[in-house]
């Protein structure tokens, strides 16, 4: 599953619905309400990055529900990446509402 050197992230890290200990891993701030697995993929895409996508994947928390989850190299921190991914993907929906 997970290799050394990748960034695993799961809908719950950016999912403003979820508290901290249900999963999320940024601020309610820039966190969007149940982000699914393609609006992560575009906002990756956007940011230059090709994610493995496994669709199927369980999150550990919550054995009962296949959410998915993406994978990419690991180029900087995973806290400061997921702070930028989150920002993106509130560009990503909100371009979706026009």
């Amino acid at each position: 599953m997970k290799k050394k050197g990748e960034i695993i992230l799961w809908p719950a890290y950016f999912d403003s619905t979820k508290a901290r200990s249900e999963g999320r891993k940024i601020s309610k701030k820039i966190a969007v309400e149940k982000p699914r697995l393609d609006e992560i993929e575009k906002a990756l895409e956007r940011m230059g990055f090709k994610p493995n996508i496994m669709a199927d994947a369980v999150f550990p928390q919550t054995p009962f529900q296949k959410t998915g989850m993406l994978s990419i190299p690991k180029k900087d921190s995973k806290n400061q990446f997921l702070k930028r991914v989150a920002k993106e993907l509130f560009n990503v929906r909100d371009q979706s509402r026009i």
